[in-house]
């Protein structure tokens, strides 16, 4: 057991040691003006290089990568079926798609789904 608990100490040093230094070295400096801009042949950037994005798009992208994975997630229920009671495993299933389902639902009421608003 203290073998277990220092092995875990000495990953958490070594990861927490790690993101420190990453972000010692990932440090930006802001201060000058060409590096900032966007590179256009050396010359001054005639509009903006930060174009807008529509939110309502990276929303609708945001739940398809939601439901995407708990769909990845879903398969492993069919693996398991043979390995496990019918009754637990119909009440493992029902919890997670009625779970899906209300999110879907909470989606819905939110007015996300609705492409044009």
């Amino acid at each position: 057991m203290l073998m277990m608990m220092m092995i875990t100490f000495l990953i958490i040093m070594i990861s927490n040691l790690l993101m420190f230094i990453s972000m010692l070295i990932s440090k930006k400096s802001f201060l000058d003006r060409e590096k900032c801009s966007p590179f256009e042949c050396g010359f001054d950037p005639k509009n903006s290089a930060r174009i807008p994005f529509s939110l309502h798009f990276f929303l609708i992208t945001v739940i398809f990568l939601i439901f995407d994975v708990e769909i990845a997630l879903i398969f492993p229920y069919i693996l398991t079926f043979k390995f496990i009671n019918f009754i637990m495993w119909s009440f493992m299933v029902s919890f997670f798609l009625i779970i899906l389902l209300l999110g879907l639902y909470h989606e819905w009421n939110q007015n996300m789904l609705n492409w044009t608003n």
